[in-house]
Order: structure tokens, then C-alpha cells, then sequence
């Protein structure tokens, strides 16, 4: 035993890769519907792991967090700013006001208790589910006149609240919005009516009939057919082709064509004969509803051996921002183009005739090579895969929100600043919007944000969970069960304000209402099970833009819940 501390206080980086290997691991393990989650899980290794007392060097756990809160900007930076315009604006405003409940709810439940500084902090950062208050809460901390054993008992005590409320604040925030939210607007068949009856109305526009509007699990086909319909008698354009095509509600393309037994240049003008192949482009349902029209399938590897482009595209142009998909398609460059997916902030959302596209949208698109060539400057920027992160952008990213972050100003006796954090913080945001108009620089592939985000919030948890284990027993001790039922009333009251609220004075869909709820709170595990009780993704259209406000808002209430506790 005295050899294990020996090298684990030695070297105390092995203590944290320790505690991060452990923690995701527990974090997924499921009991049912169940599960701790990774950070939860990180942070109860990593207290175990401390009950070893190994001193961990400070600058480690800021340089990881700083790392996360620039990723979380950078994610959201597009959102954030696009919601600001009018069509935002109802959903921004709903979102202020709930991450504006989430800090009065949790200040006067812990002014009733009595609680200090770090209490009050882990039981916003747990009850409200946004880790990475505690590390903006602790700088904060940091920066005020307190004696600095005082502040290291309010440091010690943070991880134990957080770690007591965040378990409910998880499942109940799920529970509430995904079975009781639906129960507060009138009953679940009746909500799960209405959302059905949204879909069809964002639907207007042929998108079960047009193969440039499909889901991810519809994939798009290319097959060859025989010409060999009595249509075809009369020689018939490309043109011609698509045009009773789309005249029988079914936008399919011509892609390449075999004439007299060679494979020729496809163009709007060149003429089908009789007995000419065809290769045809679109959804596969649609493709093999009926083939009656135009003759047999034929195998024909040669015809069907051509290079097909499946891209991302960033939204950046004015030709395809603002507008709806249904307009978009409808655009000469969008000739041949299918849209397979759309992302926004991360999230995947429906892909429907009436889905207003904006700034900063990932489309996922699939087409010929010249079509795409065509298509792509159009909507933005080739977000090509790569692995390499323009760590230039990151570093002085970083530095600049760090250094904004630092400026102090005084109020009675008090410096007030955003802390090195919350500047990284908004230095992110800035930087994630400004990457949207001018995309050639900036570059954070999707899987370094994932390590970014995960790894840097977790790595600093771990270090959190460490240092604070020596004295968590004694904390949970001093808490009581008190703590836990004060976090279910943070949880609980501004979600079933929030919902009657986005209802009655808002307004909103029932299921873009439970969606702004779950994205206010960033909470996207209850974002999944609302749309797994409505059987639909349209609450993502309420998640994006109020995701992108609470996780900006709700981290710099941790400046803001310092001072009033202080």
C-alpha cells in the first residue's frame, strides 16, 4: 500500500488518467433507464481516488477547463448570435427568463438555508446540471477578500453538493419534461396529435414526394433502367424526363445515360431513345414505387461505376440562408442535390420542407461531382473531413477571453470580473461565430471538440473530485438529506414554471415548448426522452437556440451566485 501512494503522490497525473479511465467507464453502466452519466461518475471515482490525499498541482485543472469553456463557445457561438435576430428572438427571450428562474430559484433556497458560497454553487451546478459552473464558481471564489481557510472550506464543499443534487437534476429534469410536461399541456395523445400535425405542416412543400428532403435512415439510390416504356417511342429530352417526373410528384434525376451502347455526357438537351439505360438518382422508396414508367431494372456495372460525393457544407451564403428547404430545392444549382442531414449546434434536426435553414447549419449533402461543384458554392463552405485543429485560433482564443476575463472592476470593496473562464467562455462564442463568416480559418474538427468538451470538463472534475476527497465524508455529513430535497425543489419549480410560461405567455408548440425547456436547462438526455414520448425530433427546433443561450447564461451565473452568497 505505502508503494501505490507512494507513486500516485509522486506522480499525481496518474491519479487523474486513474480517475478518468474508471469514470467513463462506470459512467456507461446502466441499471434499466439508469445511469450516473460521466461526470457524475468521474467526480465519484476521483473522490475515492482522493481518500489517498494526493496533492494535485493547480494550473492542471484550469489549462482543461479553459480548453472546455472555449469548445462549448465555439459550438454554440453561431446559434447564439443567430438567435439574437427577430426570428430567434421569441426563443431567446423564453430562454433568459428560465435561466433567470434557475438562479432566483436556487439563491432564495439557499438564502433560506444559510448556505455559503460553495454550497450554493454545487447546488446550482447539480440541481440545474451545468458542470461547469463549479469551475467558473471557483475562480470566482478565488478572487474574493475571504480568509483562505474560509474559502477552502466553501472549495471542499462544492463537489458534495454538486454530487448529491445532480442525479435528480438529471432523471428528474427527463421525467418531468418527457412525462409530466406533456400531462401539463393538455394530456400525451393530445400533444403527440398536434406534433403530428406539425410534421405535416412543416411537410408542405412535397417533402414525402421529393428525394432532396430525406432523413439520414432514408439513404439515397442510384439504379439503372431500361427505357423500354412506349413513352419512349417518341424520343424524349433529360429535360422531358424529370419534368413528368415531377409532374407525377416524384423529383428523381437522370444521372447518367447509355445511348446506342455507349455511356454519354448527360445534359437538360440530349435525347433518349427507345432502349437507352438510364441511371436515376433518388429516394429509394420513391424510386421503386412503381417502375411501370419508364421500363425494367437492369444490371449494368460499367453504367453504375461513376464517383458520388457525400459532403458537408457550413451555411454561409445569402443564396441559401433565411430560406426554407422547400424554397432552397427549388434553386437552379440545387439541381441533383439530395439533403441527407442537417445539424445545428450539434444537434440533428428534421429535415422537412418548412425547416427554416440558418448561419452556421451543417447540411450533409449527396450528388454527382459536377453537381456538387455547382451546388456547394451556393450554400457555404466544404467542411472537408480532417484531423487537424487550427490550434492558432484555439491558443489566442483562448488568451484573448483570458485576458478580457481578468479585467477587474471594484463595487464597494468587491472585485467583480468575468473570471479567466467565463472570458474563455464568451472569447469562444465570439470566435465560433466569426468562423461562420470567414470559414477558411478557425478549424476545430467535430471529433477535437468531442475531446475538447469531454475531456476537459472531465479531466478537471477529476482533479475537483481528488483534492476534495479527504474531506467529502465529512461534508455529506454536515449536509444531511436537506441538501438532496433542496435540489429537487431547484430542479422541479422553474421547469413547471417554465412550461406553463412557454404555454400561456409564450405561446409555443407543445413540443417546441418541452424542447426550449430541455435546451434552457441544457439538458439533452431530456431532450431524449421527449422526443422518445412524442415519437417525433421536432422538439429539436425549440433546443438549438435556447441551447445555445442557457449554456452561455446559466455558466455565468456561477460569477453571479458568488457575489449574492458573499
Amino acid at each position: 500500500m505505502e508503494t501505490i501512494l507512494h507513486f500516485f503522490r509522486t506522480y499525481p497525473e496518474m491519479a487523474i488518467f486513474l480517475t478518468i479511465g474508471i469514470g467513463f467507464w462506470v459512467g456507461t453502466l446502466k441499471y434499466k433507464s439508469f445511469t450516473l452519466g460521466t461526470v457524475t461518475s468521474v467526480l465519484l471515482i476521483g473522490v475515492l481516488v482522493g481518500q489517498m490525499d494526493i496533492p494535485i498541482p493547480g494550473p492542471v485543472k484550469s489549462v482543461f477547463f479553459l480548453l472546455f469553456l472555449f469548445s462549448i463557445g465555439y459550438s454554440v457561438g453561431p446559434q447564439f448570435f443567430q438567435s439574437l435576430k427577430s426570428d430567434g428572438l421569441p426563443q431567446v427571450g423564453f430562454a433568459c427568463v428560465l435561466c433567470i428562474l434557475c438562479l432566483v430559484v436556487t439563491v432564495v433556497i439557499a438564502k433560506i438555508l444559510g448556505y455559503n458560497p460553495g454550497e450554493a454553487i454545487g447546488l446550482f451546478a447539480g440541481a440545474q446540471t451545468i458542470s461547469a459552473v463549479i469551475g467558473v464558481g471557483t475562480d470566482t471564489i478565488g478572487t474574493l477578500g475571504n480568509s483562505p481557510e474560509e474559502k477552502k472550506a466553501w472549495l471542499d464543499i462544492i463537489p458534495v453538493c454538486y454530487a448529491v443534487t445532480y442525479i435528480y437534476g438529471t432523471i428528474g429534469s427527463a421525467y418531468i419534461l418527457g412525462t409530466i410536461g406533456p400531462k401539463m399541456l393538455g394530456g400525451l395523445e393530445k400533444v403527440k396529435q398536434k406534433t403530428r400535425e406539425l410534421e405535416n405542416e412543416m411537410r408542405k412543400g412535397d417533402i414525402e414526394d421529393d428525394p432532396a428532403l430525406i432523413n439520414a435512415n432514408r439513404p439515397v439510390v442510384f439504379r439503372a433502367y431500361c427505357a423500354c416504356n412506349d413513352w419512349f417511342s417518341t424520343p424524349r429530352t433529360v429535360a422531358d424526363i424529370e419534368k413528368k417526373l415531377q409532374d407525377m410528384g416524384r423529383r428523381i434525376f437522370v444521372e447518367r445515360v447509355r445511348s446506342a451502347g455507349k455511356i454519354v455526357e448527360v445534359t437538360p438537351q440530349l435525347i433518349i431513345k427507345q432502349k437507352d439505360e438510364l441511371v436515376l438518382s433518388g429516394r429509394r422508396e420513391i424510386i421503386i414505387e412503381d417502375e411501370s414508367w419508364i421500363g425494367e431494372e437492369v444490371n449494368d456495372p460499367e453504367l453504375l461505376t461513376f464517383p458520388v460525393e457525400d459532403i458537408f457544407v457550413m451555411l454561409t451564403k445569402k443564396t441559401a440562408k433565411g430560406k426554407t428547404l422547400s424554397e432552397l430545392r427549388r434553386q437552379e444549382f440545387m439541381h441533383g442535390i439530395m439533403i441527407k442531414n442537417i445539424k445545428r449546434t450539434g444537434v440533428q434536426i428534421p429535415v422537412m420542407a418548412n425547416t427554416k435553414l440558418q448561419s452556421g447549419d451543417l447540411l450533409e449533402i449527396v450528388g454527382m461531382q459536377n453537381d456538387i461543384k455547382q451546388a456547394a458554392p451556393n450554400l457555404g463552405y466544404i467542411d472537408r473531413p480532417t484531423n487537424k485543429t487550427d490550434m492558432i485560433f484555439v491558443g489566442l482564443g483562448i488568451l484573448i477571453g483570458g485576458i478580457i476575463g481578468a479585467l477587474s472592476i471594484h463595487l464597494g470593496g468587491i472585485p467583480i470580473s468575468l473570471s479567466t473562464s467565463g472570458g474563455a467562455l464568451l472569447s469562444g462564442l465570439f470566435f465560433g461565430w466569426l468562423r461562420t463568416k470567414h470559414p477558411t480559418f478557425g478549424r476545430i474538427p467535430e471529433p477535437a471538440v468531442w475531446i475538447f468538451n469531454n475531456l476537459g470538463l472531465n479531466m478537471f472534475i477529476a482533479v475537483i473530485g481528488i483534492t476534495a476527497g479527504p474531506t467529502f465524508l465529512t461534508g455529506i455529513k454536515e449536509m444531511g438529506f436537506v441538501i438532496f430535497f433542496a435540489g429537487i425543489l431547484a430542479t422541479s419549480i422553474p421547469l413547471f414554471l417554465g412550461i406553463w410560461i412557454g404555454n400561456k405567455i409564450f405561446k409555443f408548440h407543445p413540443a417546441i415548448n418541452l424542447g426550449c425547456n430541455a435546451g434552457s436547462r441544457t439538458t439533452t438526455a431530456a431532450l431524449g426522452a421527449i422526443q422518445e414520448s412524442l415519437e417525433s425530433t421536432v422538439p429539436a427546433l425549440g433546443y438549438t437556440v435556447t441551447y445555445a443561450v442557457g449554456n452561455t447564461l446559466l455558466i455565468l451565473w456561477g460569477v453571479v451566485i458568488v457575489l449574492f452568497m458573499a
